[in-house]
């Protein structure tokens, strides 16, 4: 197609079309191979890989069941909820089983086979008879937001406009795919939020309910945080790893517990980074941009030198 797009514009010499023609079908051959070290992420049987855009239809489909009318049809009549929800969860479940179906055939390195199936239906139906505590979850995540934002008019304004909400909902959902131990679609989906909001949410995180997350751009919240009820984290916050444990190849450990425990009621605010396994005590206040590496106890607050004079609820900060 090249080749003739070039020819309604201009003749080409022989040797010219020579040219294109084997440096064409050279990269081809280049391009084509996939059976080499460097290249061994390249699927080497005809097995559906899992699909970035059909976990984003999963993701669309759970926002309109869990907060109905704000996502999908905007007419809500209660007398068709139960029909509209059927219909949506029946396409849900499908959606869910196959991918869930398709990326136990990739990482096990299976073809079209049917092995996984049965797993795949079992941990289908286990992922949608906890949706109604992921809504459960996130109805207080919305209420938290709410109550702790004075510039928010209404619960509405929260669903429909804030990035906290947007990610949460990939959170919850990705965690508890990963808690049913589904490969890799959590981190697709967590990432999928990552990149719509600037909040890096690891799906291994535990985040107890009543979570809130104000501004939101730019936190960071690691795979291995333990974080309980009614926290708050501003835009900014990092709850990191110091360092890695390293397994004997010299490679990081993995699911090492590497990252900071946020007992309940702790306030983080903008731009602190909070660095290793650490416990932060409930009713805590950590203030902005702290780097802090060590626990404290709880009802501590925590703040940079030369502050201490001037906190008061919050001011000073």
């Amino acid at each position: 197609m090249i080749l003739n797009a070039l020819k309604t514009q201009a003749k080409l010499s022989t040797d010219k079309n020579e040219e294109i023609s084997f440096v064409l079908n050279s990269t081809v051959k280049k391009l084509s191979v996939a059976d080499i070290d460097n290249y061994e992420y390249i699927p080497q049987n005809e097995s559906p890989l899992p699909s970035v855009a059909r976990l984003k239809e999963i993701i669309d489909l759970i926002r309109v069941l869990v907060f109905p009318g704000y996502f999908g049809s905007s007419v809500l009549r209660q007398a068709t909820i139960p029909f509209s929800t059927g219909g949506n969860l029946e396409k849900l479940f499908e959606l869910v089983f196959e991918q869930i179906f398709n990326v136990l055939n990739y990482i096990n390195h299976e073809g079209n086979s049917t092995k996984y199936r049965d797993e795949a239906i079992e941990t289908t139906l286990d992922f949608i008879k906890q949706l109604p505590e992921i809504r459960r979850l996130l109805a207080t995540d919305v209420k938290a937001t709410f109550d702790g934002d004075p510039a928010a008019k209404n619960f509405g304004e929260i669903i429909f406009a804030y990035p906290t909400v947007r990610a949460l909902i990939n959170y919850r959902v990705a965690h508890q795919l990963h808690v049913l131990k589904v490969p890799l679609l959590p981190r697709i989906i967590s990432e999928q939020a990552h990149s719509e909001t600037g909040i890096d949410i690891h799906p291994g995180a535990k985040i107890g309910e009543y979570f809130c997350i104000d501004h939101g751009t730019g936190v960071v919240i690691g795979e291995t945080c333990i974080i309980g009820n009614h926290v708050k984290l501003f835009q900014g916050v990092t709850l990191g790893a110091k360092k890695f444990t390293l397994d004997e190849s010299g490679n990081p450990l993995k699911d090492d517990p590497r990252h900071p425990i946020l007992e309940d009621n702790v306030t983080v605010y903008s731009n602190a980074s909070i660095l290793g396994r650490i416990t932060i005590g409930h009713d805590s206040i950590v203030g902005g941009n702290i780097w802090l590496t060590k626990s404290v106890n709880p009802h501590s607050k925590i703040l940079q030198k030369g502050n201490e004079n001037s906190f008061n609820d919050g001011s000073g900060i």
